[in-house]
């Protein structure tokens, strides 16, 4: 529905008039400055372009209060902070001046040891720029300074539930087959919407996964795009593809030096999935080291409970799949999975993987006690933060032996164990 500008009384397809609204920004560029004149041209370049989404500005750090904080990561630090003024979010008329939304709560992104405008500060940017529009990321909003280290910081959304992984372990215990189905649904989803934009995330594990509140079936959002790189570049700057991030997410392919593309953030889903489905951080009893990367190559991955639905155990197996060109698209996965998750809110009976959830459920209290996120331990050397990693003379991956016999056996008789045995309660 269209809608015509009191001002200019152009059309336009929503209450906010680019043409009007990107002049009032222009008319405004003397009156403030980063300091830097790329950063002054990448936020004046999207303001002359402005979509209502995609509004960033230059914020004087002295307008955030009740800094503190957060979260440290394997490249920066968050803060979280209450932006008196809150974003722009309509030109008020009668007083001439932008409406904002009022006092309210951010996330400051520091990059560590970052003084100077870089690359990748200016490449993060663009990716946020780019999601935006979709909502598949965490919005952002602009760019502040702190005067006192004289370094740049993101302004991005804040949400009250945190980090899907610190949620997992204060809550897993409450987190059913529901919840499970959703949260991998909606993760597939959004991780299509980024392919479709031609970005890979590079960095995509639960610590980067943002939900909207501590509800277990809230909203989720991506963030951190560091490590992320528009395809294209990927394919003009093949020497770029610096190896970093946290090693159980790794695709093997890149672990050996390979491009990073589409199927090696398929193979960090199968992961951020293991963990949703068991509530435990793949590989935790081990020391994340050279030797880790060398197994990966070779095939070594997470015992998968055998309490887990099949069908959600082949689609992790398949997206863990040492070939990159077995791996399904998030495009397909997103089509499965929601077709999963709207089989379990109909309670359609008749569904296959309702039929084997209500199995898994059966099949789970006849255990004895188990791992759990509740008494695991990780091990003193186990990193779940992003960092560079270097492994020389990994060997070429590969698949473990039996793989190909594991999946075939997923379709037949899944839920028969030998009590004896303990390692048979796991794929």
């Amino acid at each position: 529905m269209t809608k015509v500008c009191p001002e200019c009384n152009q059309e336009h397809d929503s209450w906010w008039c680019k043409t009007c609204n990107s002049t009032r920004f222009k008319n405004g560029f003397d009156n403030w400055t980063s300091g830097d004149d790329a950063i002054d041209k990448f936020i004046q370049d999207a303001q002359l372009n402005v979509d209502v989404w995609k509004i960033i500005e230059w914020i004087p750090y002295d307008r955030f209060q009740d800094i503190k904080q957060i979260a440290k990561g394997g490249y920066g630090t968050i803060y979280y902070a209450m932006w008196v003024d809150g974003f722009i979010d309509d030109w008020n008329i009668k007083n001439q001046q932008w409406k904002r939304n009022g006092q309210s709560e951010v996330v400051l992104k520091k990059f560590d040891n970052i003084v100077d405008i870089s690359e990748d500060f200016l490449n993060e940017m663009v990716i946020h720029m780019r999601t935006n529009v979709r909502s598949a990321s965490v919005r952002f909003y602009g760019i502040t300074k702190d005067p006192k280290a004289h370094e740049y910081i993101m302004v991005l959304q804040y949400f009250k539930g945190g980090s899907l992984r610190n949620y997992l372990n204060n809550n897993f215990n409450n987190f059913n087959w529901f919840s499970k189905l959703y949260n991998l649904s909606y993760l597939a989803m959004l991780m299509a919407r980024i392919h479709k934009l031609d970005i890979v995330h590079r960095d995509f594990h639960p610590g980067n996964i943002i939900k909207y509140s501590l509800s277990n079936n809230s909203d989720l959002y991506i963030t951190d795009f560091g490590l992320s790189k528009l395809i294209t570049e990927n394919i003009k700057n093949p020497q770029k593809n610096t190896i970093s991030g946290v090693l159980p997410y790794i695709a093997p392919e890149v672990l050996i030096g390979k491009e990073y593309t589409k199927a090696a953030d398929v193979y960090s889903f199968a992961f951020v999935a293991y963990e949703i489905i068991t509530g435990l951080p793949p590989y935790h009893d081990v020391s994340h080291d050279r030797d880790l990367a060398f197994n990966i190559c070779n095939g070594f991955r997470p015992k998968i409970p055998l309490s887990t639905a099949k069908l959600i155990a082949q689609m992790i197996m398949r997206c863990w799949d040492a070939r990159p060109t077995h791996r399904p698209t998030f495009e397909e996965l997103d089509k499965v999975l929601n077709r999963y998750y709207n089989d379990h809110f109909k309670n359609s009976n008749t569904s296959e993987i309702i039929i084997q959830i209500n199995k898994s459920k059966e099949f789970s209290k006849n255990q004895a006690t188990t791992t759990t996120p509740v008494n695991y331990k990780t091990h003193p050397r186990a990193i779940y933060t992003s960092r560079l990693l270097n492994f020389s003379n990994l060997p070429k991956p590969k698949n473990e032996e039996n793989f190909e016999k594991k999946l075939e056996e997923l379709t037949e008789s899944f839920y028969q164990i030998n009590a004896s045995d303990n390692d048979d309660d796991f794929i």
